[in-house]
């Protein structure tokens, strides 16, 4: 009889055709999908072709152009191009182009095309996200990528798992953008290195999707090799109607060994922002009302979807953006961006002067779309603020939830929904 184990042991085993693994041991699995954007596919591709001319399986693999695209410079459209080249060329089918594609982690789940017990691997250090699915998605180097283009499968070394189990009733106002800052703040940007993180708990299960897939894109920030949700009925509502095959569930058994348990309450967890220049930087928003900003971002793979669309509206709602600040709303994808026009929400943004920009991940990495000069602080609903982050090395990132960015726009300053009134 197999040991008990956890989620992220399950799926590691399953896929590595073993009936058990131990935390430690090295495990060689087939993958269920291999994903890549338009600056680290390039590399994928050259590696992949020198190991083989045709990829393991066209529709496991995933292409998606959206850092900095629609192109900003001719490099960036050299790199798209060979994107787009390879795609046609191996036939492959989850290619999203300009116009259909949207940012990487917030498009795969809308379009069904990852489920609840997929091994997958992309390089890019967000793949993470998909584990709010209860997935196990991990980020990897362009070489690794590459390699499982050709052949469908990758080594891992089994993960010890964190729990956290958060229970009890959240603050208002408070999302998983909180929970996650909250929780990174807690235990450091090292504080699950190469560990699974596995979510649990009261106030946990009564989150939507939208959350869940915010605290699972910034596992990696607390240097976590995954961050995972058991499936339950939120997840089968999200998943059941959009997705492209069946799935398997996986759930930890109730003797599982864990590296640590973690107990949370709930009420603990405030409006959270983490200051420059570490994630781990952690404040209660509502104490920072002394820093100024100059632009707040709205957007991204953490904070891009409708639900965070319409918490940064209903903020904006018949108010300005402070002369001195822009703000920048990309709805991270096609169809959040048509749900905010249906929705009224994109009268809202440009009725408080807010620039609305087709899906990309632009500025969130520095790269265009809202790059900082020197000295300049922006607000963000991304995940990552170190130094130089989004521009000048002299400038500064702020994280936030989507309706914390807003307020702060509102004001100039630092603040909460609160502040408003």
């Amino acid at each position: 009889m197999a040991r008990p184990m956890t989620m992220a042991e399950k799926i590691l085993a399953s896929h590595a055709g073993l009936d058990e693994v131990v935390p430690g041991q090295l495990v060689e699995c087939d993958l269920d999908l291999v994903l890549s954007n338009d600056i680290t596919a390039p590399i994928a591709i050259g590696v992949c072709k020198q190991i083989t001319d045709k990829v393991f399986d066209p529709t496991k693999i995933c292409l998606v152009p959206d850092h900095y695209t629609p192109n900003k410079d001719i490099k960036s459209a050299e790199q798209a191009k060979t994107v787009r080249d390879f795609a046609r060329e191996q036939g492959i089918t989850h290619y999203y182009e300009v116009g259909c594609m949207g940012v990487e982690h917030a498009l795969l789940p809308e379009k069904g095309v990852v489920v609840p017990g997929d091994l997958m691997i992309g390089a890019d250090s967000h793949t993470c996200t998909y584990g709010a699915l209860g997935a196990f998605s991990t980020g990897v180097g362009s070489t690794d990528a590459g390699v499982g283009y050709a052949t469908g499968r990758a080594w891992f070394k089994v993960p010890e798992t964190v729990k956290f189990e958060i229970d009890g009733t959240l603050r208002p106002g408070v999302v998983g953008k909180d929970i996650i800052l909250y929780i990174i703040g807690l235990i450091g940007v090292d504080g699950a290195l190469y560990k699974a993180m596995e979510f649990t708990g009261s106030a946990i299960d009564t989150l939507s999707m939208e959350s869940r897939l915010t605290i699972s894109n910034m596992a990696i920030e607390a240097g976590g090799k995954a961050g995972l949700f058991e499936v339950d009925d939120i997840t089968r509502a999200y998943v059941d109607p959009r997705k492209e095959r069946d799935y398997v569930e996986y759930h930890s058994d109730p003797d599982a060994q864990y590296a640590q348990v973690i107990k949370i309450d709930a009420a603990d967890i405030p409006l959270t922002v983490s200051l420059p220049h570490l994630p781990s930087n952690t404040k209660p928003a509502a104490e920072c009302g002394d820093i100024d900003i100059d632009q707040a971002v709205i957007g991204s793979c953490t904070n891009g979807r409708i639900e965070d669309m319409r918490q940064a509206a209903a903020v904006l709602k018949g108010r300005k953006v402070h002369p001195d600040v822009r703000c920048i709303v990309i709805p991270a994808t096609q169809d959040v961006y048509r749900q905010c026009i249906h929705e009224g929400l994109m009268d809202i943004f440009l009725d408080a002067n807010c620039a609305v920009s087709t899906p990309t991940c632009g500025p969130c990495l520095g790269g265009y779309m809202g790059v900082l000069a020197a000295g300049e602080r922006s607000i963000s609903t991304s995940n990552r603020n170190f130094i130089g982050r989004m521009g000048d090395p002299t400038s500064e990132v702020i994280l936030s939830n989507p309706a914390v960015a807003a307020a702060s726009a509102v004001l100039g300053h630092v603040a909460t929904p609160a502040d408003l009134d």
